[in-house]
């Protein structure tokens, strides 16, 4: 009898991981990116542009806020900081409404809109759940020529961020 029960020990033990990793996986928090114009990782998505895992993970471009890369200092995004990639350029006007596609809704604190460095435009959401889709008309001001926009969207509830890249050829 004694060995019977070892022998049931040894194959629970031997199958738990098994039955551990087939079971489904929780789906991961908050995620979003830019998608009209077309951001990058949009472009990736769309199979546009050759990119790595970023096609698989458009959302998932996240970092700690305060970054000014494409990537969001992710190594395996990094071909979202690679200029001399080939993405498309999108023509706009001296202001553009931006897209946001989020597969899960944070709570927000702030939208933030750079070029060059230089924040163009902010939107405050105070903390509030976004909807599934968020647009904000960003006005590039005396800003002209062919630029880089990174849209920051900063969540309210941790330290990180999601980032996006948008090139456009800005006409007066």
């Amino acid at each position: 009898m004694h060995a019977k029960r070892k022998l049931t020990v040894v194959i629970a033990v031997g199958i738990a991981p098994l039955i551990a990793v087939s079971l489904p996986a929780d789906s991961a928090g908050a995620h979003g990116w830019v998608t009209s114009p077309a951001s990058r990782q949009d472009q990736c998505f769309a199979g546009s542009v050759e990119c790595g895992p970023v096609k698989w993970e458009p959302d998932a471009v996240e970092g700690p806020k305060g970054l000014k890369s494409c990537s969001g200092g992710n190594a395996q995004f990094s071909d979202l900081d690679v200029d001399g990639k080939g993405w498309k350029v999108h023509d706009v006007g001296t202001s553009k409404t931006f897209t946001w596609q989020l597969t899960a809704q944070h709570s927000t604190s702030t939208w933030q809109y750079f070029v060059g460095g230089r924040k163009v435009a902010e939107f405050d959401d105070g903390g509030a759940q976004p909807p599934q889709f968020v647009k904000h008309r960003v006005d590039f001001g005396d800003i002209r020529g062919r630029q880089k926009v990174l849209a920051v969207w900063n969540i309210a509830d941790t330290d990180n961020a999601f980032y996006a890249c948008t090139d456009v050829n800005i006409r007066g």
